[in-house]
Parts: structure tokens; sequence; C-alpha cells
């Protein structure tokens, strides 16, 4: 009987350190999902290219302007011009994209969160 009255549940200590620990997880969420919404948008925007009229007569440089145009129109901050590779191969044209985000989490802790993605677009 002794032994249940000294049982009580956890500590202070026991409760800041739980309590710290979710902090620190719903701030890691926090930062980190609007980098994962940009990426989602940068491979819709990648996917958008296979079903492009005429993509296959666009010389790279097109290809990329036009990318670089659905980027700024979707709100893509992390994607620069030397991001994104195309190449023609085997009938074929490749599209990647890939980069790299830094975000700080606290003090100077930060988060590096890397991307990439690629297409092949026919080039019928």
């Amino acid at each position: 009987m002794t032994l249940m009255q000294r049982e009580r549940g956890m500590t202070a200590i026991g409760w800041l350190l739980m309590l710290a620990l979710i902090a620190f997880f719903t701030i890691l969420v926090l930062r980190l999902t609007p980098n994962y919404l940009e990426y989602f948008k940068v491979a819709s925007s990648l996917e958008s290219l296979t079903t492009e009229a005429g993509i296959g007569q666009k010389s790279p440089a097109e290809v990329r302007k036009l990318l670089l145009r659905r980027f700024d129109i979707n709100d893509v901050e992390h994607v620069d011009k030397k991001d994104i590779k195309i190449r023609k191969e085997d009938g074929k044209m490749k599209v990647s994209v890939a980069y790299e985000v830094r975000v700080p989490i606290l003090g100077n802790v930060d988060a590096v969160t890397s991307f990439s993605k690629e297409v092949e677009v026919r080039l019928h």
C-alpha cells in the first residue's frame, strides 16, 4: 500500500523535458513544411512539361525560361537558373532540378534540406 502512495506520475523535470521535446519538434515541423510545399510546386511544374504542346521543338534556353516563369507564378523562391539542368539524349529531353534550402531552427542550428527531381520529355 505504501508503494502506491509514492508513485504519483511524472515529476516537474520530466514534464519540462517532455514539453521541450514537443516544442522542438513543433518548431522543426513549422520551419520545414514550407520547404516541402515549395518542392511540390517545383515537381508539379516539372511534370507539367511532359504534357506541354510543342515542348520537343523548343531549345533548352526556351524550356529553362518557361520553367522559370512557372516557378515565378508558383512563388518558388529557392530555385535559381543554375539549379536547372537540361540535356537531350536518345530522342528524349531530360529536365532536372536540384537545389538545397537552409533554414535556421534555433540560434546557430540550421536544417538543410536537399531536393532533386527529373522528368523525361519526348522530342517527337
